[in-house]
């Protein structure tokens, strides 16, 4: 074992870091030893490929390739059936980097930030058994709406990627405690987070943010939440407009809040479907509706006694006042935005 200085006194883990390897033979090791190694440290070489000595260390659980030029991950992976940890961060490798069968690993923590990838390759959005995904620092555009198959996933981080939207499916990750979006292009959260009730901490800096929605209050065990880097929400408010509603708008506006009765045989389709997507206003103080005209509405209001929230809620007109407050005996000491000093809308947006 004099070759390998660095392996540990029990024989069960393997560092060759930074020895500027660009190939291994591990063939001058007898099979019980080989069974011995369980992880095995291969960052910051010269490696090109995943050398095939490794792949028949058959009770490795844990593989660290990190900072290598690795730009396609073998058939012969799948030999590692132990392997829960698998990082290959800062390598070349995108979606076409794997393996077809890779979705049968039962891998539990995945880190493939700082490659290449473009799409969340569909090998890992069918692997039920992970917990940990990372891929931070690539290229992705999207989060696919497949991710809801990892419903064992308790850390999801795609920070430093090219995301403009969140997809609804997010919300179906029921065991996800951190989830970090930071240093993207999404625009708005959509409401459905606020069924990831496990959620311990949202990373939303640097983004193009400028409101929440006040469904987001219903996470009652976020700890950590980051805006810093977001839109100003008093920037927004300037510049929100108000489009009247049209005379059929307010038709059926009446029509709806008066519950005046109707069938398909007093109206044609077309409009019984309209009357059909009227939204109620949020406000308890008003029994009205609305359809394509709203008026965008941003309140702040404690959360976990921890922060002031820029919250987002539709409300039917410009008149109608604002039910959004954390606590229903307080109306009279919440604040307007016209009324929020810049010193505290300041922590709100980047404490």
């Amino acid at each position: 074992m004099a070759r390998f200085p660095n392996m540990d006194d029990k024989c069960s883990v393997l560092y060759l870091s930074r020895l500027h390897l660009d190939d291994l033979s591990l063939d001058h090791l007898t099979d019980s030893k080989r069974q011995q190694i369980q992880q095995l440290h291969l960052t910051y070489n010269r490696l090109s490929f995943l050398p095939p000595s490794v792949c028949f260390l058959c009770n490795l659980e844990y593989l660290d390739i990190s900072n290598n030029a690795l730009t396609v991950i073998p058939d012969d992976i799948m030999r590692l059936t132990n392997l829960k940890t698998f990082v290959a961060k800062n390598n070349l490798l995108d979606e076409s980097s794997f393996p077809k069968e890779f979705e049968r690993m039962q891998v539990e923590t995945l880190n493939m930030s700082g490659n290449r990838f473009e799409d969340i390759p569909m090998q890992f959005l069918k692997m039920t058994t992970l917990q940990s995904l990372s891929l931070g620092g690539n290229r992705l555009k999207s989060i696919p709406a497949e991710i809801e198959n990892l419903n064992s996933l308790e850390m999801l981080y795609l920070g430093g990627n090219l995301i403009s939207s969140i997809p609804p499916e997010v919300a179906d990750l029921t065991s996800l405690r951190y989830l970090v979006l930071c240093d993207n292009r999404i625009q708005s959260i959509p409401p459905q987070l606020s069924k990831l009730h496990s959620l311990l901490s949202l990373s939303l800096h640097n983004n193009l943010l400028t409101f929440l929605p006040r469904e987001i209050l219903s996470l009652v065990h976020l700890q950590e939440l980051s805006l810093r880097g977001n839109p100003l929400v008093v920037r927004f408010i300037k510049d929100m407009t108000y489009d009247p509603p049209s005379l059929m708008e307010l038709a059926a506006r009446v029509i709806k809040s008066q519950n005046l009765p109707f069938s398909s045989c007093d109206l044609p389709s077309n409009l019984i479907h309209y009357l059909n997507l009227a939204s109620e206003c949020p406000n308890p103080k008003c029994a009205g509706v609305y359809f394509d005209s709203c008026v965008r509405h941003i309140k702040f209001v404690d959360f976990c006694g921890k922060y002031r929230l820029p919250l987002m809620h539709y409300l039917c007109s410009p008149q109608c006042s604002s039910p959004c407050s954390s606590n229903p005996q307080s109306d009279a000491e919440s604040e307007e935005e016209n009324s929020v000093p810049a010193d505290r809308l300041q922590r709100v947006l980047l404490g």
